[in-house]
């Protein structure tokens, strides 16, 4: 198989309060998949639920507490948001898999007949930063990018300590001792990096990448393994 990339796009990216800017990301993207297809490369995006997963599991917590159900929407609302990007890469005719895999297996399978495969969510307790470090250790990809609406990962949570520093690199390890190692999050709940992800990154011995995914350049340099602002994570 050729080179395969794998990126987790956080569902923050499809953001609907800014229409303008999220019409022109999704155009960016669109000839960023363009550009790497015709290079031969292969593509797992990872998409996450954004707002459909919070609104659907705000709305279902009024009734039911079982984490469970409430990830079963979560899940829907990734893979609604997958279906988007899929079908917009349709559109143009790019090589995209025609159907959202709910497997790690089933995407493994697609990406060795197309070049893009689009998928969200497989089972509850792993969010979709988790669903891609399983498929990029799967396909022996060199890393997984983690794409989200942060520019860096920090010493602290930026929104509620001044003091927060960025990082540039940093180990796993140590990434693990800020966002925990592990624990699977409360459905709807989000960190920079999901703590079952990094344990699954540790076990695999694979590199992660985070970065600010509203800046398509980033991502590109990310994947063509160019310096890019982000924060390297090493094995």
């Amino acid at each position: 198989m050729s080179t395969v990339h794998v990126v987790a796009l956080g569902g923050s990216l499809l953001r609907p309060e800014e229409a303008a800017a999220r019409t022109m990301w999704m155009g960016q993207l669109r000839q960023l998949m363009v550009h790497l297809e015709g290079n031969g490369r292969r593509i797992g995006l990872v998409v996450g639920g954004g707002l459909p997963a919070r609104e659907g599991i705000g709305l279902a917590k009024e009734i039911i507490n079982d984490s469970e159900k409430l990830d079963q929407i979560g899940i829907a609302g990734t893979r609604l948001n997958a279906t988007v990007l899929q079908q917009i890469l349709l559109d143009i005719g790019c090589d995209v898999a025609p159907v959202v895999p709910h497997t790690i297996e089933a995407a493994r399978l697609l990406l060795e007949d197309h070049h893009i495969v689009v998928m969200g969510g497989t089972v509850p307790g792993h969010t979709t930063d988790t669903v891609a470090v399983k498929l990029a250790a799967t396909v022996h990809a060199r890393h997984c990018i983690i794409a989200t609406n942060v520019p860096h990962v920090y010493t602290k949570d930026p929104r509620h300590h001044d003091d927060a520093e960025a990082l540039t690199e940093m180990t796993l390890k140590e990434l693990g001792e800020i966002v925990g190692v592990g624990t699977p999050l409360e459905p709807g709940a989000s960190t920079v990096v999901d703590p079952v992800a990094v344990g699954v990154a540790m076990e695999a011995g694979l590199d992660l990448a985070v970065l600010d995914g509203r800046d398509v350049r980033r991502l590109d340099d990310a994947l063509e393994g160019k310096p890019f602002e982000g924060t390297v994570i090493k094995a």
